[in-house]
């Protein structure tokens, strides 16, 4: 906190399960930080529904502070959350901060199904992140929403991150930029509601 010359912090996550340390020592170290004013809210990050739920009853169990948020990878290209993680969160009040919410780049539309990368891209220049999502089946998803977000007269990056926060269990979305505007585009989607015939044409694609 003096290297960020803060006096707290918001959010401190614990970036992935950690499975070698008991997670009531863990609970425990963040209810600290907490008690000392070091850490308003604690979060976690890709844990799955079965250890979110252990650690909220077990913060209940010991009178510790709970997690309010999970930061789990989202997009529409990969929605493994939705199953099981958004229902035990809504359960029990933790929220979604979501990351990758354009799938590395590859719902921004930029990339072409049988044309190279564009250069200086993630991919051109080889983000191995990239590899299970970029398929040629995903290409011509990406192709069809973008018919849809030219139908909406928005990007295809607005599109997907609009799609994003119609979830009301999602309570943010980590976008990454190379440049201001494209923050600034991407922000517009936050004052985008799509239509149920509009979130049913996406489903059509996504399956």
């Amino acid at each position: 906190m003096k290297r960020l010359d803060v006096d707290y912090v918001d959010i401190y996550y614990c970036h992935r399960y950690d499975p070698e340390t008991p997670l009531d020592e863990t609970l425990r170290a963040l209810d600290d930080l907490v008690g000392q004013g070091k850490v308003l809210y604690v979060g976690v990050s890709e844990w799955t529904a079965e250890q979110i739920t252990e650690a909220v009853h077990l913060a209940d169990e010991k009178l510790l502070d709970r997690i309010v948020v999970n930061q789990p990878q989202y997009s529409m290209l990969h929605r493994k959350i939705e199953d099981e993680v958004i229902p035990v969160s809504q359960k029990h009040g933790v929220g979604q901060v979501v990351w990758s919410p354009l799938a590395q780049g590859i719902l921004t539309g930029k990339y072409k199904k049988g044309a190279k990368p564009p250069e200086g891209s993630r991919r051109a220049i080889g983000n191995k992140a990239m590899d299970t999502l970029y398929t040629e089946e995903n290409l011509e998803k990406v192709e069809q929403l973008t018919k849809v977000a030219n139908e909406l007269g928005i990007s295809t990056a607005q599109l997907a991150i609009a799609w994003i926060l119609r979830q009301p269990n999602v309570a943010s979305a980590l976008v990454g930029a190379s440049r201001p505007e494209q923050i600034e585009e991407n922000a517009k989607a936050s004052d985008i509601t799509l239509t149920p015939e509009t979130l049913e044409k996406i489903e059509d694609i996504l399956r």
